[in-house]
């Protein structure tokens, strides 16, 4: 199965009684229904994503949706789970949740003096779940901001260097924002230029980089200017919204959606992984 490509988007699926299905070793091209979401394709691949093995079902449009193995199948009408090919079990490298091929485990690299900066402990949450083992292995440390209003002060204070860089992930940073005056401020300081990055994505609030099929939803709703975001999005979609726990249980929920990098908008995998590799090209790195 190696020489098929993958591009997952990694999904539940539906468990069929145990004592139902029998166990069937995935195959090259066997023709297989997800019971849950309907979905049939030929199998074109088999992967590791953050510890779980995923199979790629593409369908008659060339379509290609990627589920967990296990129950939850259909192989010419009967129930089945799926395991992997035994005799190929070990041949693919494992993978991160971020679709990085896994290096050989080792010990945390120590922590180097660059540092990512988001603008909240949402953001953090979420870079640590799908990059976590990546930025363990880099040696990448990853702190919240709170906001970006003070970003000038704490680059300030940070003394940006070539061996000590700075790589800021910023929500909104569109032309014209509140958020691009303060990053072209900011930028401004000695040292900033050279050692500094500012890296944008378009969502208004991290959550929004979740993508919607995720969670079960076809969209985001819109909500209007002035509203606050998150309470707005709760309130549409009906779940609890009235108290910052609620809100807060809101966001756990969508993080617990968010299995692997398929489970993001494309717009925020590009921005993490270029900082990534601004923070990680200075040779000295701690």
């Amino acid at each position: 199965m190696d020489r098929y490509a993958w591009g997952p988007q990694d999904l539940s699926a539906a468990a069929a009684p145990a004592s139902a299905a029998r166990e069937l070793e995935v195959r090259a091209g066997m023709v297989i229904e997800e019971v849950q979401s309907g979905w049939v394709g030929a199998a074109v691949s088999l992967e590791s994503i953050g510890g779980q093995r995923v199979v790629g079902l593409e369908d008659r449009h060339g379509a290609v949706r990627s589920f967990p193995l296990g129950p939850g199948f259909l192989y010419e009408g009967e129930p089945v789970a799926l395991v992997p090919p035994r005799a190929a079990a070990s041949r693919r490298p494992q993978r991160t949740r971020s679709g990085s091929v896994a290096a050989p485990r080792a010990r945390a690299r120590t922590a180097r003096a660059s540092r990512m900066l988001v603008e909240g402990v949402h953001d953090a949450e979420l870079v640590e779940k799908v990059w976590g083992e990546d930025l363990r292995h880099e040696g990448i440390v990853v702190e919240p901001m709170h906001g970006l209003d003070h970003v000038t002060e704490i680059i300030r204070d940070f003394s940006p260097a070539p061996h000590r860089r700075l790589g800021v992930l910023a929500d909104h940073l569109v032309p014209g924002s509140k958020e691009s005056r303060l990053a072209e401020e900011a930028m401004r300081l000695p040292g900033a230029r050279e050692n500094v990055l500012f890296v944008g994505h378009p969502y208004v609030d991290v959550w929004q980089s979740v993508k919607p099929a995720a969670v079960g939803l076809s969209a985001w709703p819109e909500v209007p200017r002035g509203e606050d975001w998150k309470t707005g999005i709760l309130r549409r979609i009906g779940w609890p919204h009235g108290t910052p726990a609620e809100s807060a249980a809101g966001w756990k929920r969508i993080l617990g959606s968010v299995r692997t990098y398929a489970d993001l908008d494309p717009g925020i995998l590009g921005p993490v992984e270029h900082i990534i590799d601004f923070l990680t090209q200075d040779a000295e790195g701690s």
